[in-house]
């Protein structure tokens, strides 16, 4: 359960501790505004395969459009196509991104549950 304490160091634990069918709540992102219009709701959690866009970051990242790699739902973030980070060595790693960061631009409906919730809110 989590807490209603306006204390943001309880706040933090409760996320920190949370389980996982909440977290998957807590890794949503708002929907581009097409969407938004469409499906009557302004966010949904991501998933893997669904289409964002950056909107926030570093310059050169900005505005860039790619699908979702894989979500990490311990740390809350999300990994993305394209979008990393050179190590010491000049690899190149994934860089997680917080889902706040980015606006769904394109919906992963292969999910037979998620395509139902998402088009019972479209008549809403």
């Amino acid at each position: 359960m989590m807490t209603v304490s306006t204390k943001a160091r309880k706040q933090r634990k409760a996320r920190a501790n949370a389980p996982l069918h909440k977290k998957k709540r807590m890794v949503s992102a708002h929907l581009d505004s097409a969407l938004m219009s469409e499906y009557n709701v302004r966010s949904v959690p991501v998933k893997k395969g669904d289409t964002v866009r950056m909107t926030r970051g570093a310059q050169d990242l900005k505005r860039t459009e790619a699908k979702v790699a894989s979500v990490d739902l311990k740390n809350s973030k999300i990994i993305i196509e394209n979008i990393t980070v050179p190590k010491a060595d000049g690899t190149q790693k994934p860089k997680p991104v917080d889902p706040s960061d980015v606006v769904i631009t394109k919906l992963d409906l292969s999910d037979p549950w998620r395509k139902a919730k998402l088009d019972s809110l479209k008549g809403a």
